[in-house]
């Protein structure tokens, strides 16, 4: 990790930590939230997909949006999240055959502008984050800031690279590395992500959002990010099923796992 100070990094770090969290700041209100408690630690998600009119065989360009707040009634705030899981319905597909990709090098450190000059053609999603940072002998202060989502590689294999810049209270970039996984079972795209350790005791994550959508071209044909159906039986045109499964796993073994169920709705 690579930041302009050490006090920035490590309040990087901490609002990045939830990048995947899924998402939530910029969703509109209508989006319903899945909501668990625990121990004191709250954690709110939302989850939408558009449209939501969808071909019963086969599959289009989708958007998909996700955001998460995280709040706390004990005193000192909620513990630091140290991993984050996403696992998306199988009938959503990832396709990445012929983005470009950014590698974490052209864009670690940077701002949010020479991000884009670095990786514009590989972006494909973005959305904003927020924390509570500590600082010794400090009173805790929010910090914001924008997150903008790459196509990359970690170690060989498919990842989203979120890069995250701030400047307040000084200016800071940090990438954070999703790694993609196909599973079996309802859900077939997993997205994960460990936190630094470099959070330190110094700041906690309350809230991030972020709206994966992407066209591009390949090979002469119109392509998308992610991608779906909405196969629903025949003589059936709507039909509900469980969007995503989070996992927001904390320091000190507390595990919260909201599902987010949603529906579609058969086009034509």
């Amino acid at each position: 990790m690579t930041s302009t100070t050490t006090r920035g990094g490590i309040a990087a770090a901490a609002a990045l930590g939830a990048a995947l969290l899924a998402l939530l700041c910029g969703l509109p209100s209508s989006s319903p939230a899945e909501v668990f408690e625990r121990q004191g630690v709250r954690v709110s998600v939302q989850g939408k997909m558009t449209p939501t009119k969808l071909p019963r065989r086969g599959k289009v360009p989708i958007g998909v949006s996700f955001g998460g707040r995280i709040s706390s009634s004990r005193a000192g705030g909620a513990p630091k999240l140290t991993k984050l899981t996403i696992a998306i319905n199988r009938q959503g597909r990832l396709d990445t055959r012929g983005l470009p990709r950014c590698r974490i090098g052209h864009i670690d450190p940077s701002t949010t502008r020479e991000a884009l000059a670095a990786c514009r053609r590989a972006m494909v999603g973005e959305g904003r984050f927020s924390a509570n940072v500590k600082i010794p002998e400090q009173s805790p202060f929010p910090s914001t800031g924008k997150v903008l989502a790459f196509n990359g590689r970690l170690r060989g294999k498919p990842a989203i690279l979120a890069h995250i810049y701030g400047t307040k209270p000084v200016p800071t970039s940090y990438v954070l590395p999703f790694e993609i996984r196909r599973s079996r079972g309802i859900y077939g795209t997993e997205l994960a992500a460990s936190l630094p350790r470099v959070t330190g005791e110094w700041g906690y994550v309350t809230g991030i959002s972020m709206s994966l959508q992407r066209r591009f071209s390949f090979r002469g044909k119109r392509r998308g990010y992610f991608n779906a159906g909405c196969p629903a039986p025949r003589g059936i045109s709507r039909v509900g099923f469980p969007l995503a499964r989070t996992s927001f796993e904390f320091e000190g073994g507390l595990t919260l796992a909201p599902t987010l169920n949603r529906s579609c709705r058969v086009r034509g």
